[in-house]
């Protein structure tokens, strides 16, 4: 984990105002078809400070994907700011989205479905330097820069003239790695991106990770489920439940003292190799809610062992608890 006060590195690079994307569902009609709207980010707020990992937990369907989704400018925002380096991308030229496209860089969960089976290593690890509008590089310049970043991948040249099917899963996530920090990006966003890998392989990629982020200066975007491994390589966490987030700050401030009931779920609920340890009742009972038609009040309290009837009647505003720790519950005005 590197370390935020780190001097220099205190700068806001990206920025989320008050975000929310809703999807039109149709909901019958003929001649005047009805919809509704599937609120998948809701209202979502945080900031992403220049060579930190900023980590986003949550079950599937609390909205963590289509953050990063508005981040890479693959879906529209409903409403709200994203501001990259101080620009709006909703604002952003068709210049100026080619230029985000350079600094803002993803890797995906499963590699071997993001390589082109018909190409090879060098071809994919180089195809990003060789389609920019202004590039200018020779093949022989391409070529050593390709070589460079797969040997810091911890690829060989001999990989260069292979194909995807020729790799292990663990080399196809480095090429995907690769290929990602070619054009040596300002952000990259991990969505998952060790989930797919087998258990002994997870570590070295999460190491290199680690090595390639102290390395270059670069920004994480993470988003997991593994707790664990967010514990273990962020900087700031954000705790996401049907579109909002419920809990966020310091990784070691959350994870020592979680204060929303979802939170506290989620640790709970996180396996523990203690021999002769008892099975337990579910941290959590019942299932993520609808998001076309979410719970009135707090949308966790259907699923809460702590609810009071405010949770139903009223949604809970964020609150500063701590220097860097915020959270969105009514018990704490009861504490």
């Amino acid at each position: 984990m590197l370390a935020i006060e780190r001097e220099g590195l205190m700068e806001n690079l990206l920025e989320a105002q008050n975000v929310k994307k809703y999807f039109p569902i149709y909901d019958g009609g003929v001649l005047f078809k009805k919809y509704r709207m599937l609120k998948a980010v809701d209202g979502v707020s945080f900031s992403v400070r220049k060579g930190e990992c900023f980590g986003i937990a949550g079950e599937s369907g609390s909205g963590k994907t289509t953050v990063a989704k508005l981040i890479l400018l693959l879906e529209k925002i409903t409403e709200g700011n994203i501001l990259f380096e101080g620009k709006n991308l909703g604002r952003l030229i068709k210049q100026d989205r080619s230029w985000y496209r350079r600094r803002v860089q993803t890797i995906f969960q499963d590699a071997a479905s993001s390589l082109d089976p018909r190409m090879r290593i060098l071809d994919i690890v180089s195809e990003p330097m060789e389609v920019q509008p202004s590039g200018t590089q020779s093949k022989s310049v391409i070529r050593h820069r390709t070589e460079e970043i797969l040997h810091l991948v911890g690829l060989g040249s001999a990989t260069l003239k292979k194909y995807p099917h020729e790799l292990s899963g663990g080399q196809k996530q480095r090429v995907a790695i690769a290929r990602a920090m070619i054009l040596e990006p300002s952000l990259v966003i991990l969505d998952e991106p060790v989930s797919a890998l087998d258990v002994s392989i997870r570590a070295q990629i999460l190491n290199l990770l680690t090595e390639i982020q102290e390395k270059q200066r670069i920004t994480y975007l993470l988003i997991a489920h593994d707790l664990a491994m967010l514990q273990n390589i962020s900087d700031q966490i954000a705790v996401m439940y049907l579109g909002k987030i419920v809990e966020m700050g310091n990784t070691e401030e959350v994870f020592d003292r979680p204060m929303h009931p979802y939170t506290k779920a989620l640790f709970e609920a996180v396996p523990r190799p203690e021999p002769g340890r008892a099975k337990e009742v579910p941290a959590i009972s019942g299932e993520i809610g609808n998001p076309i038609y979410p719970p009135s009040g707090c949308r966790f309290h259907p699923r809460c062992k702590e609810t009071v009837p405010e949770c139903r009647e009223n949604e809970p505003v964020v609150r500063n608890i701590g220097k860097n720790h915020q959270v969105a519950c009514h018990l704490l005005t009861r504490r």
